[in-house]
């Protein structure tokens, strides 16, 4: 999975492009972490344009970080969702706690 970073007014925005599966779980969570860490930031938008494939491991991550930023007392919000990967959100019931935006620009204006 490669992963652009984004820093847009003390709000960390990832563009993510590939699989977010058991394979690319823990490399993506490195990545976002070291970033949020290293800017000390506590907003991100995680941008899923560009993911053709998630299953329970991308939940973990997106829950890791709302988890993570929670703490902080940040936010976390998804953008761009394809369908398939949108099912995956809605059945594990991740809608209740993370919202949802239609683009990026959406996101950044809203949170």
């Amino acid at each position: 999975m490669y992963l652009k970073f984004e820093n847009n007014n003390e709000k960390l925005l990832v563009h993510m492009m590939g699989e977010l599966d058991h394979h690319s779980a823990e490399e993506v969570r490195n990545k976002i972490d070291d970033r949020l860490n290293r800017d000390d930031m506590k907003k991100l938008i995680m941008d899923f344009s560009g993911v053709s494939f998630m299953d329970s491991s991308g939940i973990g991550v997106v829950i890791g970080r709302y988890k993570k930023l929670a703490y902080k007392n940040g936010t976390v919000c998804i953008t761009n969702v394809n369908e398939t990967v949108r099912r995956v959100f809605e059945l594990s019931g991740m809608f209740k706690i993370i919202k949802l935006y239609n683009s990026n620009e959406e996101a950044l204006e809203n949170i």
